[in-house]
């Protein structure tokens, strides 16, 4: 859902005016009126001025590119450190004697953390900026994620899992924001959908190189070697990323920062794409925390690293994330976030099959629509938001996590309850309401421009 999608359009960013040249001034005399320049009858008026460039990142410009790649990595890495157990779970389970639902919490765990601290990271990069707090978040977290390996139990490893979940709080919320100050509005979605494309990169190859690795040398080198691959991605996005050219510092007042939240949470736009976040990472992280166990279960009965492997469809929401913005414009964002909800409950409907080519196009399914979902409400925030940017979006990214870490533990009691169907109806739920909300943006945009009153003639 978007601002044009429900009557409540914004864009973000302001063209700076300079004063028009070639103007004369008028001469004022002691007592006297002013007294206006003579203009012979046949000058020609001046030219308006010309309005000033707009200074801001856009395709083919310096520093573009390596921003793009920078973001880029830093997405892989967080979604690689975020989620680097997820995979992994029934070797934990097995490791540590514990049942589906208490492994997920070593998911839960970092998502929950990532969802209760990312608001106050974002008023960290408020004042002290974008790049420095992503810069600390990712340093601090790719450090805990080489402890990760030598957690002597589940009660050790939940614990590190949500100290580096909360680590990685300063980064979503705060690249958002950078984009939206750095990037030309019209490249604004294209720009975060490869950002969000990065998290689908991160959290794949994440899931693929630990299936393998675990295979052969266990969970504990697995995560190990993902923590590296996490250093690698931290140090260069460090390098390529241009320092912020637009950047304001705001105050970290508290005063200030309650009154932007709740600034925030009275426009029911903002509130709609925060549920509609939530609720699409709900399906998300419930289908992805179950499926290694029903894969590694008869009737499959599927060895750990070809069930990694089964994440290669990820690269299906790289796709998905980085076309986003086209599919805005060819069907709106009421429409694209429509056919992203109906893809993820399809997929979900097909999962249910007991059949491996079935499964996997399920996952297909799901994984586009729910990325193309995201990428389309997280640009929405950032779009709709005029002030306080990096609350709107931490906002959106603390509704996002949240989700997840419903959908982990929720999905995996469902999975325990009822099988596979169980995890499939929370699912179907969350899409239900994905759909539920947008029909009412759709009749709250058709209300407010009944109401709009019709200009003058």
């Amino acid at each position: 859902m978007s601002p044009a999608s429900t009557g409540a359009s914004m864009q973000v960013g302001a063209v700076l005016s300079v004063p028009s040249h070639g103007s004369r001034v008028s001469r004022v005399s002691r007592g006297t009126a002013p007294l206006a320049a003579p203009v012979s009858p046949a000058s020609p008026p001046s030219p308006p001025a010309p309005a000033a460039e707009d200074s801001r990142m856009a395709p083919g410009a310096p520093g573009y590119g390596r921003m793009r790649l920078a973001l880029f990595l830093a997405g892989v890495a967080t979604f690689a450190l975020l989620y680097s157990t997820q995979a992994l779970l029934p070797l934990i389970s097995g490791e540590f004697g514990v049942a589906a639902s208490e492994a997920s919490w070593t998911v839960a765990a970092a998502t929950g953390g990532l969802a209760l601290f990312v608001l106050p990271m974002s008023a960290l990069s408020e004042r002290f900026g974008r790049r420095t707090v992503m810069t600390a978040s990712l340093a601090v977290a790719v450090g805990v994620g080489l402890l990760v390996p030598f957690a002597p139990s589940i009660g050790a490893l939940v614990v590190l899992r949500a100290v580096q979940g909360a680590a990685l709080a300063g980064l979503p919320a705060s690249a958002t924001a950078y984009l939206a100050e750095e990037v030309r509005p019209k490249a604004l979605i294209t720009a975060i959908g490869l950002f969000v494309a990065g998290n689908s990169v991160g959290g794949m190859s994440g899931r693929v190189i630990t299936g393998w690795v675990a295979q052969e040398w266990g969970w504990r080198v697995a995560v190990g070697v993902v923590g590296v691959i996490a250093v690698a991605c931290a140090v260069a996005f460090r390098v390529l990323l241009p320092a912020p050219r637009h950047f304001t510092p705001g105050s970290l007042r508290p005063r200030v920062l309650a009154r932007t939240v709740r600034d925030h949470l009275a426009d029911p736009l903002l509130r709609r794409l925060y549920a509609i976040g939530a609720l699409f990472m709900t399906v998300f992280g419930g289908v992805y925390t179950v499926i290694g166990y029903r894969l590694t279960e008869a009737p499959f009965s599927l060895p750990q690293g070809i069930v990694g492997s089964i994440f290669l469809v990820y690269l299906v929401g790289t796709v998905s994330a980085s076309t986003a913005g086209r599919l805005v414009g060819r069907l709106g964002r009421r429409g694209a976030l429509y056919l992203a909800g109906g893809t993820t409950a399809a997929g979900l409907l097909i999962s249910l099959a007991d059949s491996v080519p079935l499964v996997l196009l399920g996952l297909v399914l799901i994984t586009a629509g729910f990325f193309a979902g995201h990428a389309v409400a997280s640009s929405a925030v950032s779009r709709t938001a005029v002030h306080g940017r990096a609350q709107a979006a931490a906002l959106y990214q603390s509704a996002y996590y949240i989700g997840s870490s419903v959908g982990s533990t929720v999905g995996a009691m469902a999975f325990h309850a009822d099988g596979w169907s169980g995890t499939v109806g929370i699912g179907v739920l969350a899409v239900l309401g994905v759909v539920t909300i947008t029909v009412a943006g759709s009749r709250a945009a058709r209300t407010a421009a009944r109401r709009a009153p019709v200009p003058a003639h």
